[in-house]
């Protein structure tokens, strides 16, 4: 017999708020202060049957249950039509006719789909529950017949007639015995189901009626829809206490030898079955306690540990923190962090290193098969590679690849891994501003994690990696720290054997690491950072060098992205120049392979629609692909005198400037424009009074000062300029505007200059000359202690130019001004 009884108080009254589960109708609760409805007696049920049952029943169908006379029941409509139907007999007499469906699975019955006999109900209340459905609770009265169904619409309507029961003779001794067996029988049933509440047994004592006995205990038994359809159906009373009474006793048994089986099991439990159990019980036990849960996630940590080539305070401080995660509570969150910690620990490749290949050859061959020109970076690379074969316990060497975008800096250390045999690791520090993201977080913070250096470490799963520190320049700065502070102890040679890190808790040694760092700009670099590197600084690329470069690494790489081959597209040396001059203005070579794309696209759309198209691209096809060229700063004519054509260093290369200068009618101010910062203006300023204290000498007219103004202006105001390399261009500009003489053809000049008359030098010359061999200067003067920077040029690169070197200003006037020739010049 199911747990499925209603709860009884003393009074024999049952409560209306004695809420069911509607799907196996077990009680929920009870609400004593609701009002109480009486159990139904004898007397009740000859009212009942004296009612006159109405001509036509609103029919609400259930789906898992079937209601019977008398008995109490919540319901859960869901159904709109329900709903509706509730709604409107709530507000009426109350009374509807309740039947099961056939099909527990139909959602809109008809009805075909419903069984022919039900039960009269009536509501008792209707409760809005939260879920947005609705419950009312209904008491059964008396059976109908359904006869015809008159309406579907809202819901369904249809004609009834009354079902009478047959009953057997009150005086009935066997009725009355079935009765007696049928009470016992379910009072045994709660006695030995542990499921079922005792306070159940009362309701079965208390009740009068018989009738009402058979259905209330046949509503609680647990049958299905259609076992409990037939008993209700049933007209003769006897008939259905017998058929209750074989149920139960089937319940009985079942319940008997559930009960058997239960005793059987326990009493037959081995030795080994219940050590189990006891060791269950124990280590949940230790959990409470805080143990651990896993024992084997324990062994199988220390079966690790001791394949690990430790030192002895490694291996005591990994024990001391195994022990400590023993004894932790596995639902605490540090026990997370504990074993992320000692899982750390077991990854981290202590004391194991990769075998260097020092074969030097080869890694020059690598060296010159990723990367074209770049001799002097090469050649220093070499040299370090060289001092650590020799030296094989030298500390590695910390270099840092300053340069313009698109050089190949990152990809030179990957080149160099290769080369030693090493793993290669990267790191991009741009806008970094944690200083944990360098040295970790320490282990009592929630979601404690290390740093990037021992992560990136763990990852490569050597000691002595290659190890990148991308765009170093653009580290950040915040309240949570300084990081260029946290990698000073990173890139110190002396300090890197025994770094710490916060949530590691011991010295990592770093110290055979080669960390390679990038960087656009020096000036962002923290000095204390930039005095720990060697810095190796990779100009540009002239234009021979980018036309070689995309022939042997841009145009390959850009052919097999885009699915199509080398015989599908051919690009000449001209045709790569012009892409280059009138496409690109960079040092790097970023902007040509997107070029360089733009081109194999246009092959791959052509081939993909099957049209034709020029396989050897022409200067026309360029034209078409890319659009018109953008004009770079071309050499302009000095036909007019004061404009000089100087030359600048920008962060993405090279470029020429002109500088203009005019006189007006005044009181001798010198005014400068062209959105120039301090260090030009300050070079204006000393042009001007070198050229007032040596106004004899140039044959100027010193009255010249005092009735005309000075105005020096350099083009394109929207750019910022500064630098300290337009000196003597401004001193030429001024000088030839004052004496109206005109500055030489096609010659470009850069340098600084000093009261006293000297020439200094400047920096950037390679991008400088790239500039100048772009705008087809022919003659650059630059100072004399900047030949060593041109020396260093290949030689094929400075075809067609001409240096003169200086020390004084007059020598840069004699030559521009006048077009003798200096002592100095060499013609390549």
């Amino acid at each position: 017999m199911a747990s499925n009884y209603c709860h009884f108080d003393e009074n024999i009254y049952m409560s209306k708020s004695n809420f069911f589960n509607i799907d196996n109708l077990s009680l929920q609760g009870i609400n004593e202060d609701a009002d109480l409805i009486p159990l139904m007696t004898p007397e009740d049920e000859e009212e009942i049957n004296r009612e006159e049952l109405p001509e036509v029943l609103p029919i609400l169908p259930l789906k898992n249950t079937v209601l019977f006379p008398g008995v109490v029941i919540p319901i859960t409509a869901g159904r709109d039509a329900s709903i509706k139907l509730i709604n409107d007999a709530n507000n009426g007499d109350k009374t509807i006719g309740v039947v099961a469906q056939k099909d527990s699975n139909i959602e809109n019955p008809e009805g075909k789909d419903l069984h022919q006999l039900g039960v009269v109900a009536k509501i008792l209340r209707v409760l809005k529950m939260p879920d947005g459905n609705t419950t009312v609770i209904i008491q059964g009265k008396k059976r109908f017949q359904i006869n015809e169904v008159i309406e579907t619409e809202p819901y369904i309507k249809a004609s009834v007639s009354s079902m009478n029961e047959v009953k057997p003779a009150t005086e009935s001794e066997e009725f009355l015995a079935i009765l007696e067996s049928i009470k016992d029988l379910a009072l045994q049933i709660i006695k030995d189901s542990p499921t079922i509440p005792s306070e159940a047994s009362f309701a079965i004592k208390n009740i009068e009626s018989h009738s009402f006995l058979i259905n209330f205990i046949s509503s609680n038994m647990n049958l299905t829809v259609e076992e409990k359809q037939s008993l209700l159906e049933m007209n003769d009373l006897k008939e259905r206490a017998l058929s209750t009474l074989k149920f139960m006793n089937m319940e009985f048994q079942k319940l008997e030898l559930r009960n058997n089986i239960q005793s059987k099991v326990q009493s037959d439990m081995s030795q080994q079955q219940r050590e189990y159990f006891l060791h269950q019980q124990l280590k949940t036990i230790q959990e409470e306690l805080g143990g651990v849960s896993d024992e084997g996630e324990i062994e199988d940590m220390r079966k690790r540990a001791k394949k690990k080539n430790w030192d002895k305070d490694i291996k005591k401080h990994f024990e001391k923190e195994l022990f400590k995660m023993q004894r932790m509570n596995p639902q605490v969150a540090e026990y997370s962090i504990q074993r992320n910690y000692l899982d750390l620990f077991l990854d981290l490749p202590w004391n194991k290193f990769s075998k260097d290949k020092f074969d030097l050859k080869r890694a020059k061959k690598i060296l010159d098969r990723d990367h074209y020109g770049l001799e002097e970076v090469k050649r220093r690379i070499i040299e370090y590679l060289a001092v650590l074969k020799l030296r094989n316990d030298m500390k590695s060497p910390i270099l840092c690849l300053y340069g313009p975008p698109g050089v190949g800096k990152t990809s030179l250390g990957k080149s160099i891994a290769e080369a030693l045999g090493r793993e290669y690791v990267r790191i991009s520090l741009g806008g970094l501003r944690d200083e944990a993201e360098i040295r970790g977080h320490r282990k009592t913070y929630i979601g404690a994690m290390p740093g990037r250096i021992i992560q990136s470490l763990k990852k490569a799963g050597t000691s002595n990696p290659v190890f990148v520190l991308d765009e170093i320049d653009k580290l950040g700065n915040s309240h949570q720290g300084d990081p260029s502070s946290a990698l000073l102890e990173v890139l110190d040679p002396e300090q890197n054997s025994d770094f710490h890190d916060n949530f590691l808790e011991m010295g990592f040694d770093l110290s055979k690491v080669m960390f390679i760092a990038t960087s656009n700009s020096l000036n962002t670099i923290q000095p204390a950072l930039r005095d720990r590197m060697e810095i190796i600084n990779m100009t540009g690329y002239t234009i021979e060098e980018k036309v070689e470069i995309a022939k042997q690494h841009l145009l390959p790489k850009q052919i097999k992205e885009h699915g199509v081959t080398s015989k599908d597209i051919k690009l000449g040396k001209v045709q790569l120049e012009k892409i280059i001059e009138g496409y690109t203005r960079e040092s790097g070579v970023r902007s040509l392979e997107k070029q360089l794309a733009k081109v194999v696209r246009y092959v791959a759309k052509n081939i993909a629609m099957e049209e034709e198209y020029n396989v050897k691209i022409s200067n026309e096809d360029i034209l078409k692909i890319l659009g018109p060229a953008r004009e770079a700063n071309k050499y302009e004519n000095n036909d007019v005198a004061g404009v000089v054509t100087g030359l600048a260093w920008t962060r993405v290369g090279g470029d020429i400037l002109f500088i203009e200068s005019i006189l007006s009618k005044g009181k001798g101010n010198l005014n400068i424009t062209g959105n120039l910062g301090k260090v030009m203006k300050e070079s204006a300023t000393i042009a001007m009074e070198y050229i007032k204290a040596n106004a004899d000498e140039f044959g100027i007219d010193s009255d010249i000062f005092d009735k005309y103004n000075v105005h020096i202006h350099v083009p394109e105001g929207a750019t910022p300029k500064d630098g300290p390399s337009a000196g003597i261009t401004m001193l030429t500009s001024l000088v030839s505007l004052f004496t109206q003489k005109k500055v030489k053809k096609n010659l470009a000049m850069t340098g600084e200059i000093t009261l006293r008359g000297k020439v200094l030098p400047v920096g950037g010359i390679k991008e400088k000359i790239l500039a100048a061999k772009r705008a087809r200067i022919k003659e650059i003067i630059l100072c004399e202690e900047n030949r060593k920077d041109i020396e260093e040029i290949k030689e094929d690169y400075l075809k067609g130019l001409t240096f003169h070197y200086v020390s004084e200003m007059k020598d840069v006037l004699k030559f521009a001004l006048t077009n003798q020739k200096v002592k100095n010049a060499k013609k390549f």
